[in-house]
């Protein structure tokens, strides 16, 4: 399993609007096997700032599955207009330390 981080810091786009993105645009992710879950936080300090955690079975599931399968372009039409406001994207490996 790894967990793939998206940072958005918005410029041009509410969070409400964002928010409301993923509510529709996680159906795609639901509805694909690759997908292990999601969850979108909002920063307390800087509303603006939001973060969404994905857990993906591997990163070949991730890259190629998910990406070259029918789920990713509904997905990608969905959360097109807020790439540019994509701060960081990196996928991590749980080190299993946790409660």
């Amino acid at each position: 399993m790894i967990v793939e981080y998206i940072r958005y810091v918005l410029t041009t786009h509410a969070p409400e609007e964002l928010i409301a993105t993923y509510e529709r645009a996680g159906t795609h992710l639901d509805a694909a096997p690759e997908c292990l879950g999601f969850d979108l936080a909002q920063c307390v300090e800087e509303p603006t700032s939001l973060i969404l955690r994905i857990s993906w079975t591997s990163a070949e599931d991730h890259m190629e599955g998910f990406r070259g399968g029918p789920h990713f372009p509904p997905f990608l039409a969905e959360i097109r207009p807020f790439i540019p406001e994509i701060a960081e994207m990196r996928r991590y490996r749980p080190t299993g330390v946790a409660t």
